[in-house]
């Protein structure tokens, strides 16, 4: 993978083996036209793949990374039968998602209900 998707990646990879009850297996693939992507395969082999955008910085691919993984863990945890919550918002336990995003340069996990920054993307479970 090449240093500018892992840079924007392995914050995201932390923040799930830090606090989801699902582990992906990450694989770089191509697509149909040769560009580079990332799938996120959960153990019985179903997957999604995470979209580059080009010409972004590297917080906003982490932060759209992040927003994308946390689709691919609540279909994962669905499908385990956990609670389909990914991450939990330590503020309303049980209610919501934590949300991704960019604040001041910083990819960050945030309260949807509050904007509220959590913490920052990579930092979940420290």
């Amino acid at each position: 993978m090449n240093e500018e998707l892992a840079a924007a990646l392995d914050p995201v990879l932390r923040d799930l083996k830090a606090t989801c009850a699902v582990r992906p297996v990450v694989q770089e693939e191509r697509d149909d036209e040769g560009e580079e992507m990332i799938v996120l395969y959960e153990s019985d082999g179903s997957g999604a793949g995470l979209v580059v955008r080009h010409g972004v910085s590297v917080a906003e691919r982490t932060a759209d990374f992040a927003d994308q993984a946390q689709d691919w863990a609540v279909e994962a945890l669905c499908a385990q039968w956990e609670p389909a919550v990914w991450p939990e918002c330590p503020t309303h336990p049980d209610a919501h998602p934590l949300e991704a995003g960019v604040v001041e340069g910083v990819a960050v996990w945030s309260c949807p209900r509050t904007r509220k920054v959590v913490a920052p993307v990579g930092s979940l479970g420290s």
